[in-house]
């Protein structure tokens, strides 16, 4: 009896250590954020599955130390390959003020931007900033990752807010957000794989996509 006592308290022990560990080698996600550009609660946005408007600083976000954003500068490619406004690099490039002249448009419909990481990696918080000059909802919002260009084969969806499947890839089970200047953080649990692709389709406020940064936080493999 005393020698299995002993085994169970050494096996807690072990845990707890590996619990320790594994804490000790977490760090909070930081990233510069734009400044704000309305205040206040924003008017009543009467679309199906709508998450509650933050209030306050977003929780704070913890990954492996060493994270990076894997996403600054790399090449961009997408469904519009000819933005209404702005051109592609603009998603990558670090800017993420939401004044005229930081965003990229696309046309209306169904869109997809695609970042490509150059290597794998392990992939942890992917961050969108849409357009925060106004509390609007992208409709559709699919976020997968894939080593596949294509992403015909081996795809992982890591959010998907289109619950009526209007885009074809699933229904998706996640909420309708208003955009913030906090951007929307995904956590994509470390998933791995060289491409992300985001998909909208279209916003509360007009048929049109926009995107003005996206962040991939991670670890190249």
């Amino acid at each position: 009896m005393m020698k299995i006592h002993s085994a169970k308290l050494s096996a807690l022990a072990a845990l707890i250590v590996a619990t320790v560990g594994l804490a000790q080698n977490q760090v909070v996600l930081k990233t510069q954020l734009p400044p704000p550009l309305f205040v206040g609660t924003p008017a009543p946005l009467h679309i199906p599955n709508l998450e509650p408007p933050t209030r306050g600083k977003r929780p704070d976000f913890l990954v492996p130390a060493g994270t990076i954003n894997l996403a600054k500068n790399k090449k961009v490619t997408a469904s519009d390959n000819n933005p209404n406004v702005g051109t592609l690099d603009m998603i990558t490039d670090g800017d993420k003020d939401g004044n005229e002249g930081s965003w990229v448009e696309l046309g209306p419909g169904k869109q997809w931007v695609q970042i490509d990481l150059a290597k794998r990696a392990n992939i942890y918080a992917v961050l969108i900033w849409h357009f925060h000059s106004q509390a609007r909802v992208y409709r559709d919002v699919v976020v997968q990752v894939s080593d596949d260009p294509t992403f015909r084969n081996g795809v992982t969806t890591i959010f998907n807010n289109d619950y009526a499947n209007e885009l074809g890839l699933g229904v998706g089970k996640n909420l309708n957000y208003i955009e913030t200047y906090e951007g929307k953080l995904i956590d994509a649990k470390g998933v791995q794989g060289r491409y992300v692709r985001l998909y909208s389709n279209g916003n509360t406020s007009n048929k049109l996509n926009h995107y003005i940064e996206v962040e991939v936080w991670g670890k190249p493999l």
